[in-house]
């Protein structure tokens, strides 16, 4: 056999290099999805995120300051949530963005945010309902929810209506629900909605709450017809946070694995993950679209499940009933 010459491989071995690395270049580029290109500014406008000292939540609070918004940032830990609001305002020069204490797990915690926030703020124009938690323990809220549904649904669903007034009184303005792709496959265990009688998954548990973010979105968007209040569900992309912590420190090693060894490559950064959550809070033109289920920053379908009427009325007065909510006449 005749030897390759060494210029011969290292041309060989160049070329493969070389389509490797336009390979993951372009691989790259399609996972990061769409990019929000709306210039909108939001002088004088006020922006509520909850969830807004790390991940895709505190990038989407960077760039609502960014944009000159008043920013409220609505977390559990005060601490964690000062230090990333010091960091927003000293990469964005806007000073108006502040940090309020809200417990999405304890609905005491809600009223007493929004008594606050009513007191303080003279309008809402931005509600990004973004705080969440993924697959955790099997775990009870303060008021005997399951964890998921509680902090992920319940939560933001009494939020936001006691929001409600505030949101009118701004219109036009926005709700934004940052849900998952996972609703798709998801059901509304009505018969046992904290698994009390069957076992718990935490993957359908998870399910559940995130195809009840969509349906309340849905729902609302129905409720505020005409209010100009409108309502966005969307899927923020598979994003490496500290959100996936949990699955992380219960999954398999396999998928312990596939979690981390690849993540660079096959998951969002926090700033790709917020740009959906972002379109959907100033990009022009969407008013038409109150209702609908976004992802990569353009409307997409959502699961038939998602698009359930008769499970989002129910869904509404379940949850009304469960956090001790009435309807002002």
């Amino acid at each position: 056999m005749w030897d390759v010459p060494q210029s011969g491989k290292l041309a060989k071995y160049g070329a493969v290099t070389t389509v490797t690395a336009i390979g993951l270049v372009l691989l790259r580029k399609w996972i990061a999805g769409g990019v929000c290109r709306s210039q909108a500014h939001l002088n004088g406008k006020t922006v509520l995120i909850t969830g807004s000292n790390t991940g895709i939540g505190k990038e989407t609070a960077r760039d609502m300051a960014f944009r000159g918004a008043r920013v409220v940032m609505a977390c559990r830990d005060m601490k964690r949530a000062e230090k990333a609001a010091e960091e927003i305002r000293h990469s964005t020069g806007n000073e108006n963005v502040v940090v309020q204490e809200l417990d999405l797990a304890s609905l005491q915690s809600v009223r007493q945010f929004v008594w606050d926030f009513v007191a303080s703020e003279d309008r809402l124009d931005i509600l990004i309902n973004n705080a969440g938690v993924m697959m955790c323990p099997q775990g009870l809220t303060a008021d005997g929810f399951e964890t998921q549904i509680g902090v992920n649904h319940l939560g933001h669903f009494l939020l936001t209506n006691l929001l409600l007034e505030k949101l009118k009184s701004s219109a036009p303005s926005r709700v934004v629900n940052v849900s998952s792709v996972v609703h798709k496959g998801g059901k509304i265990h009505f018969d046992d909605l904290f698994f009390e009688k069957t076992p718990y998954n935490s993957l359908v548990s998870y399910r559940q709450s995130k195809l009840a973010n969509v349906l309340f979105s849905r729902e609302l968007a129905r409720r505020m017809k005409g209010t100009g209040v409108t309502s966005y569900a969307l899927h923020p992309g598979v994003i490496r946070t500290e959100l996936g912590r949990h699955v992380e420190a219960w999954s398999p090693l396999v998928l312990k694995m596939v979690l981390t060894a690849p993540s660079v490559l096959l998951m969002k950064t926090p700033w790709q993950g917020a740009q959906t959550s972002i379109y959907c809070a100033v990009a022009e033109g969407l008013e038409d679209k109150s209702g609908c289920y976004f992802s990569d920053c353009a409307e997409k379908e959502p699961a038939p499940e998602g698009k359930d009427d008769l499970a989002a009325l129910r869904l509404w007065e379940v949850s009304a009933q469960l956090v001790g909510y009435k309807e002002q006449n």
